[in-house]
C-alpha cells in the first residue's frame, strides 16, 4: 500500500506516531488523524508526574508541534469524536455528521478510568486522571493543601499520593487489596511500595474499600470505608484502573475481548483495520498468548509497527512489556509480564532498605520479569536481556551483589 488514505481514530501518541511512522516509510496517501480532545497529541505519563507537579510546561507534553502536522501533510480532525465505523462502505462517521474515508483504519482509542459507583461519586471535588484538563484541574486542588483521599492503590493512585505531598497536604490511600500493587507487583514488593509511602506521611489503608462519598453543599467532605470510619477529604482522587475503549471496535463488529483483539502484526478481525496501544489486545510470539498493556512504551512501540503493518512491512510485534514510575526520589523501572497462572519465585538483589535494588520473578527458574528501584548503573538492559536469554538462573548468582549483573546476564 503506498496510496489512498489511512485513517487513525485516536489522536494519542500511538496515533501520533502511527501517522509519523507512515510518513517515515513513504507513504503519499492521505493521512487523517482524529481525536476526540481538542489539544494536538500528548503524552500521558507526566499528567501524574512532572506536569501534575508543576514541573513542566504543557507545550513539552506534545509528541510533536502544530508544525509537523502542516509539514507532513497529517491532517488532524481534533474536538471531534469518531461515533461509528461503517465498514461497507469505508467510512468513519463523526459526532458532527461528517464522514471520513479510509482505505486503511488505526484504532488508537487508548482507555477511559473506571468510574466509582457509589452514592456521591458525583459530588464536586471528585477527580479522575487521564486527559491534561484533569491533571491541570487535580493540580489546582492539590495546591490549595488540605485532605487529600486517595481511592486506589496502583499506579495512579501512588504517583498522584506523592504530588499531594510534596503540595504540603494531607494524604489517605484506600486499597482493596492487602498491599498495593498486588496485581501488578505481588505481595513482597507491593508492601514495598506501601511502606514507601508511609514513611513519606501517607496514611495507607489497605483491605478497605469505600461504601460512599459524603458531601456538603454539593461538595465531597469525605469517604466512608467498609470498615466503618469516616475519612475527612477536601479532595478525592479516583485510580482504580482503567478500560479500553472498544465501543468503537464492537459496533461494527470486530472482534473484543479485553480489548480489540489483534494478532501479531496488530490486524483486528478486519484485515483493513489494526489497533495499537491501551485499546489493543496483542497477541505476543514469546508468551504464546494475547496480552493488554497499558502503559507508554506499548502506545510508542505499536503505533509505528501498525503503520508498517497497514503498508505491508511489518513484523511480527513482540516488544518485552515496559513500564516505569517516579515517586518521592523513587525511580522504577519494570520488563516482562508476570503471567497470573504459572507460580513465581521473587529474588531480590542489592539493598531495599536503601531504595536501591534489583528484584527478577522467576518461573521454572527462567527469569520472566524484573524492576529496579534506583540502580541506574545497571538499569532494566539486564533485566531484559535475561527474559529474552530464556536460560535457568540460578537464584543465588542472581542476588549476589558481588557477581556484576551485566556478566550474569551476559551469562545467560
Amino acid at each position: 500500500m503506498t496510496t489512498g488514505t489511512v485513517t487513525i481514530i485516536g489522536a494519542s501518541l500511538a496515533g501520533a506516531k502511527a501517522a509519523e511512522e507512515l510518513r517515515t516509510e513513504g507513504f503519499s496517501g492521505r493521512v487523517i488523524l482524529i481525536g476526540a480532545e481538542p489539544d494536538l497529541p500528548y503524552e500521558r505519563p507526566p499528567l501524574s508526574k512532572e506536569y501534575l507537579q508543576g514541573d513542566a510546561e504543557r507545550a513539552s507534553l506534545a509528541v510533536h508541534d502544530e508544525d509537523w502536522y502542516a509539514d507532513n501533510d497529517v491532517e488532524l480532525l481534533l474536538g471531534t469524536a469518531a461515533v461509528e465505523i461503517h465498514r461497507d462502505t469505508h467510512e468513519v462517521e463523526l459526532a458532527d455528521g461528517r464522514r471520513v474515508p479510509y482505505s486503511a483504519l488505526v484504532l488508537t482509542t487508548g482507555a477511559s478510568p473506571r468510574r466509582l459507583s457509589l452514592p456521591g461519586a458525583e459530588l464536586a471535588g471528585v477527580h479522575y486522571l487521564r486527559e491534561v484538563g484533569d491533571s491541570e484541574r487535580l493540580r489546582d486542588a492539590l495546591r490549595a493543601g488540605g485532605r487529600v483521599a486517595v481511592i486506589g492503590a496502583g499506579w495512579i493512585g501512588l504517583e498522584v499520593a506523592a504530588a499531594a505531598r510534596r503540595y504540603g497536604c494531607e494524604v489517605t490511600v484506600l486499597e482493596a487489596q492487602d498491599v498495593p500493587l498486588a496485581s501488578a507487583l505481588g505481595s513482597e514488593l507491593g508492601a514495598y511500595f506501601g511502606d514507601l509511602h508511609r514513611r513519606h506521611g501517607v496514611e495507607v489503608r489497605t483491605g478497605h474499600r469505600p461504601t460512599a462519598l459524603v458531601g456538603s453543599d454539593g461538595r465531597v467532605i469525605g469517604v466512608s470505608t467498609d470498615a466503618g470510619d469516616d475519612i475527612a477529604a477536601d479532595t478525592v482522587v479516583v485510580g482504580i484502573g482503567v478500560r479500553p475503549n472498544t465501543s468503537l471496535a464492537r459496533g461494527c463488529g470486530l472482534a473484543v475481548s479485553d480489548g480489540v483483539v489483534v494478532d501479531e502484526y496488530l490486524r483486528t478481525s478486519d484485515p483493513r483495520i489494526h489497533a495499537a496501544g491501551d485499546v489493543a489486545s496483542a497477541y505476543r510470539p514469546w508468551y504464546g498468548r494475547h496480552v493488554r498493556v497499558e502503559h507508554w512504551a506499548a502506545a510508542l512501540g505499536m503505533g509505528p509497527a501498525a503503520a508498517r503493518a497497514v503498508l505491508e512491512r511489518g513484523e511480527p510485534y513482540d516488544d518485552l512489556p515496559f513500564f516505569f514510575t517516579d515517586q518521592y526520589d523513587v525511580g522504577m523501572e519494570f520488563a516482562g509480564f508476570v503471567d497470573p497462572r504459572r507460580a513465581h519465585r521473587v529474588v531480590l538483589r542489592g539493598d531495599v532498605d536503601a531504595d536501591s535494588f534489583h528484584a527478577f520473578w522467576l518461573a521454572d527458574g527462567r527469569v520472566v520479569a524484573g524492576l529496579h528501584v534506583n540502580r541506574w548503573d545497571d538499569g532494566i538492559e539486564p533485566v531484559q536481556r535475561m527474559i529474552r536469554g530464556h536460560a535457568e538462573v540460578d537464584p543465588a548468582l542472581l542476588a549476589d551483589t558481588t557477581a556484576p549483573l551485566g556478566e550474569v546476564a551476559a551469562s545467560v
